[in-house]
């Protein structure tokens, strides 16, 4: 059986492609379950999720929390006030962004509507508002592609938060974050 495919969109034929490049154009939302596909030497066309090999690319990925802060996932962590809590605490964020599949005018916008704020470079921003960290972070995941990435550091509180990293960059930026006991406390304690 041939590795490499042909995809036809509106009647025409375009490849031929490999199992790399398919995998690319799925994760890239390029390539769909309803993609008609042909491998290479073969007439008749078939969803993509027909086909033995491509139909891996369409399985759900085992489930992980979306978003990650330095004290673990959101999901089982309250991290930073509770979107319901009085008053308000004026916080300064960093935020930083890495926009790949989506324009960066509706982040921005929205980063805007958070309070003061300042672009520092192209894609980063310092901003003060009274909104806590999970309800900036979940505001702004909402303007963010597949492909996108975000950190934000609450410089107020010493407290980040990030998405769409991956699983290792998770766990590394985590075990930076995370406070590191001070050394002269403890030796005032012994």
């Amino acid at each position: 059986m041939s590795d490499t495919w042909t995809i036809s969109v509106n009647g025409r034929s375009y490849g031929p492609y490999t199992e790399p490049q398919m995998r690319a154009f799925a994760a890239e939302g390029r390539l769909a379950p309803h993609s008609l596909v042909a491998r290479e030497g073969q007439d008749q066309y078939q969803a993509a999720s027909a086909d033995g090999e491509l139909a891996k690319l369409f399985r759900p990925a085992p489930a992980r929390p979306a978003f990650f802060t330095a004290d673990g996932d959101a999901t089982s962590q309250n991290f930073g006030r509770k979107d319901d809590e009085a008053p308000a605490e004026r916080t300064h964020y960093i935020i930083v962004a890495d926009m790949k599949s989506r324009s960066i005018s509706g982040l921005e916008e929205e980063i805007f509507n958070f309070g003061p704020a300042y672009s520092i470079m192209p894609q980063a921003w310092v901003v003060t508002s009274d909104m806590p960290i999970t309800a900036v972070r979940n505001a702004l995941v909402q303007k963010l592609g597949k492909l996108d990435t975000l950190f934000i550091a609450d410089a107020t509180h010493n407290k980040a938060a990030w998405f769409n990293f991956g699983p290792e960059a998770d766990s590394r930026i985590r075990r930076i974050w995370q406070k590191v006991p001070d050394p002269s406390a403890q030796r005032a304690a012994g």
